[in-house]
């Protein structure tokens, strides 16, 4: 019997110990609860004071491409999965995964040496002119090359625009051409518009002394007085030369460099209001006379037609006294496109300076005063011949130009010309130089 007493007092022990633990146990979940809670808010206030963490570009592209997670195990075991991309023409999908890999890796080494090859082209592209670009700009300032058909022809080799600087070696003023009579060349004159003598010898204009060897070398708008010219120009071997300066400095002017000495130089063409502004020089020879010209500009707005139309008829009566005695050669600039080929906006410059209706009419009316053209004689139908571009809107590497400087003739000298060529790839002014080739 006493054993079964001591049974029942273990089993009322337990009983109590049972009663009592869940009355303990809900102190102690609370407890537990609010120093979790306690911690949680501590850790939050830290990461709020803690700085931002980076994120590199690496890391976001990296996040970037990891779109979305897909389920691949039956029994709901999660696999996260990047999204692959597609090729062009493969679906990397069907790939297996080293080939994926692979086609990846190859992708990239591609475009890598793509960018490198883009980045060498763009470096050897820049140039001087350039520097500081950002790199793939088209390249500034490039030019069009075209063959010259002759050494006449018009420049349709492109230059830069403004460009001054002549390549002397690559030009050829040789004359193969014969007259109507059968006879080559053996004496020519050659005519330039220098537009400032000072700036033109800066340029190397002189080096067309060594190189076309001229008899005679006239020039005109020097923009010189005799006190002010070059020290280069004062002495010139193998040369006697004569100014005829305006009195009026930097303003129109003109020249002779002649290696046969003249019988006699007339400066002026007896005129009170024009002989003041240096606009000619007359040269008698034995055979002709010279008459080097730089005719008045009608000017903007044609202000000044009056006083050009005034010159023609002075200009016209000198002229004719001399022919009267010998025959004449007439060369320089005369500011006027007398025909429609002779410029290349014929339309659109009908009421501007050089192609008025009057300007046009006097010189037609001084040609048929007993007097040739010789480039149009030479070449009637030859289109895009021109002696002056503007400096404005890259008129020259276009080639929208005019006709304005001459080598005109008596008509009984005709038949010794052998030609007359138009040296338009040399630079160093607005106007180029032109040389008439005769045999005498």
């Amino acid at each position: 019997m006493p054993p079964k007493k001591a049974a029942t007092a273990t089993k009322t022990s337990k009983r109590k110990e049972a009663e009592a633990k869940p009355k303990e146990e809900p102190e102690k979940k609370m407890r537990k609860k609010a120093d979790t809670t306690e911690k949680a808010s501590k850790q939050a206030k830290v990461d709020e004071e803690a700085p931002p963490k980076k994120t590199t570009r690496a890391g976001a592209a990296k996040k970037e491409k990891i779109t979305k997670e897909e389920i691949l195990d039956e029994n709901e075991t999660a696999v996260v999965k990047k999204k692959v991309t597609r090729s062009k023409k493969t679906k990397d999908e069907d790939l297996p995964v080293e080939k994926v890999l692979d086609s990846k890796k190859a992708t990239k080494s591609q475009k890598l040496k793509g960018k490198q090859e883009k980045k060498n082209t763009e470096e050897s592209q820049q140039t001087e002119e350039e520097e500081g670009a950002k790199k793939g700009k088209k390249r500034r300032g490039a030019v069009k090359v075209e063959k010259n058909e002759s050494k006449d022809e018009p420049p349709t080799k492109l230059t830069k625009a403004n460009a001054t600087v002549t390549t002397w070696e690559t030009i050829d003023f040789k004359c193969v051409s014969k007259n109507s009579k059968g006879e080559t060349s053996n004496f020519h004159i050659t005519s330039w518009n220098v537009d400032g003598l000072r700036a033109w010898v800066k340029k190397g204009g002189l080096n067309i002394l060594e190189y076309d060897k001229p008899d005679i070398f006239c020039m005109q708008e020097t923009k010189c007085s005799a006190e002010k010219l070059p020290e280069e120009v004062k002495t010139l071997e193998d040369y006697e030369v004569f100014w005829c300066s305006s009195d009026k400095e930097g303003y129109a002017g003109v020249g002779i460099a002649t290696k046969i000495k003249p019988i006699s130089v007339k400066y002026g063409i007896d005129s009170e209001e024009h002989d003041t502004e240096g606009r000619c020089i007359t040269a008698e020879y034995e055979t002709f006379f010279l008459v080097n010209v730089y005719v008045p500009n009608a000017g903007r707005k044609l202000v000044t037609l009056p006083k050009r139309l005034d010159w023609n008829t002075s200009f016209k009566a000198h002229i004719k006294k001399l022919d009267e005695l010998k025959p004449v050669i007439v060369c320089g600039d005369m500011n006027v496109s007398h025909l429609e080929i002779d410029l290349a906006n014929p339309k659109s410059n009908t009421k501007n300076a050089g192609f008025t209706e009057e300007e046009r009419n006097g010189m037609t009316e001084f040609l048929q005063d007993g007097y040739i053209d010789t480039f149009r004689k030479l070449y009637p139908d030859k289109e895009k011949a021109y002696t002056f571009w503007t400096y404005l809107s890259n008129a020259r590497s276009k080639n929208v130009g005019w006709r304005l400087d001459y080598f005109i003739v008596s008509e009984r000298l005709m038949e010794h010309v052998c030609d007359n060529i138009i040296h338009s790839r040399v630079l160093g002014s607005d106007h180029c130089p032109l040389t008439l080739h005769i045999n005498i």
